[in-house]
């Protein structure tokens, strides 16, 4: 968050930041924007799960919320999962992204960064936010080189499974975790006396550059993102969304 905010001063960025939110009251990020004169807001997830626990799901549901819909887009839960649990896990988030949302709505932007957020988003959120099917606008950095290690630790993964190369990735955000399609990545090399401590400093100085980067593309429209076919050795066909930059 303090890399954009300091490229958005340094004309790195052409845009400026215009909220802070998080789900942690106690996130140091809140801080450092105020101090920039940044709006900030907290949606405190813990507290409204806590709210949430016991009620019946008719009195929790938003009046927008269509749950077959999301659960028909949705691939974050195995779709042979229990209905009712998967039921009660997408409309408990559904209300702290209402609330996300209702926060977000005295902010008009153009692009939502996440940057150490660590909420899974469910489509409810990402369909009110990507309002135009063929324009993402919904961003999001990984600590590893997608499409391996996603999740939440991926430069313990990368270090553990004993890669000679790790990275991070830039991507759009969809539906899956760690899925949406790749807009950048930038790797280093992991070396014999590397830890976990210097591969998460290693990546951490490469996130600071490339999500700046990243993010400057989408200000001058140069993001273009593309559904492919292709063709497996098996003879399956897939599709996959792509992002092209243009020169």
């Amino acid at each position: 968050m303090q890399a954009i905010i300091e490229a958005c001063a340094a004309k790195q960025i052409d845009g400026h930041v215009v909220f802070v939110g998080s789900d942690n009251p106690e996130a140091q990020g809140l801080d450092r924007a105020r101090g920039h004169g940044i709006a900030t807001f907290v949606v405190d997830y813990k507290a409204l799960f806590k709210q949430a626990k016991g009620q019946l799901l008719d009195k929790l549901i938003p009046q927008d919320f269509d749950l077959d819909n999301v659960l028909a887009m949705q691939s974050l839960v195995p779709a042979a999962s229990d209905r009712e649990k998967m039921a009660r896990y997408f409309v408990v988030r559904a209300v702290a992204e209402a609330a996300l949302l209702k926060e977000m709505a005295a902010h008009p932007f153009d692009l939502l960064v996440l940057a150490g957020f660590m909420r899974v988003l469910t489509p409810y959120f990402i369909d009110r936010v990507n309002t135009d099917p063929s324009l993402p606008r919904m961003m999001n950095i990984h600590p590893a080189l997608l499409p391996s290690f996603p999740g939440t630790d991926g430069y313990g993964d990368t270090y553990r499974y004993g890669c000679k190369v790790g990275g991070c990735t830039v991507h759009f955000v969809d539906y899956g975790e760690d899925t949406g399609a790749i807009i950048g990545q930038k790797a280093f090399e992991i070396e014999p006396e590397d830890t976990i401590e210097t591969v998460r400093e290693k990546g951490l100085n490469l996130e600071w550059e490339l999500y700046p980067a990243c993010i400057q593309l989408f200000a001058k429209k140069r993001l273009r993102v593309l559904a492919k076919t292709h063709r497996a050795v098996n003879g399956t066909i897939t599709s996959r969304k792509v992002v092209e930059i243009v020169t």
